[in-house]
């Protein structure tokens, strides 16, 4: 039995490339903020709206066109929830945990998906349809128990609806 052997020079090595729109998207990012730091959310964004989340292989690509430091931009990254670190559904979907969601049906709505989708949080469909998620509020006090699937929110919602509306995404 051989170790295999990792040269430091090929831990260096990136294989990431910034799409021409991806690069246009961030250029574009630096012009509305007064540096790149500012910019850094929407820089993520741009990646993760081409290729459905952010690897870590375009952290260090990201932050040299941002002009700040790898580290910095992968405290962004980590911190945000909605910049997904790894793959995920080709729908996700956010159920909001507020108190206000709570008192109005969120565990019986989390309790639905859960069962009908067959995941937990964090786990994503093995067809590659879904991708469930917790979020902290939704901003839709009014309305709860609510949940966000792609940029469309549900709410009120009750178990009883929750197959018709993931019915709608296919």
């Amino acid at each position: 039995m051989t170790d295999k052997v990792i040269k430091l020079a090929d831990l260096n090595k990136t294989a990431f490339v910034l799409s021409d729109e991806e690069r246009h998207e961030v250029e574009h990012a630096l012009t509305h903020y007064p540096d790149g730091r500012a910019a850094s959310i929407d820089a993520l964004k741009a990646v993760q709206k081409h290729r459905g989340w952010v690897p870590d292989e375009a952290i260090p690509v990201l932050a040299e066109a941002i002009g700040i430091s790898a580290a910095d931009l992968e405290g962004v990254a980590t911190f945000y929830s909605l910049i997904f670190r790894r793959p995920v559904g080709r729908h996700v979907i956010k159920v909001c945990d507020s108190i206000s969601c709570h008192l109005t049906g969120y565990d019986e709505l989390r309790g639905e998906l859960v069962k009908q989708l067959g995941i937990n949080y964090g786990q994503t469909t093995k067809d590659g349809r879904y991708t469930l998620l917790p979020i902290c509020c939704l901003g839709a006090c009014d309305r709860g128990a609510t949940m966000m699937i792609d940029d469309d929110l549900h709410g009120p919602v009750e178990p009883k609806d929750v197959a018709g509306i993931l019915g709608t995404y296919s």
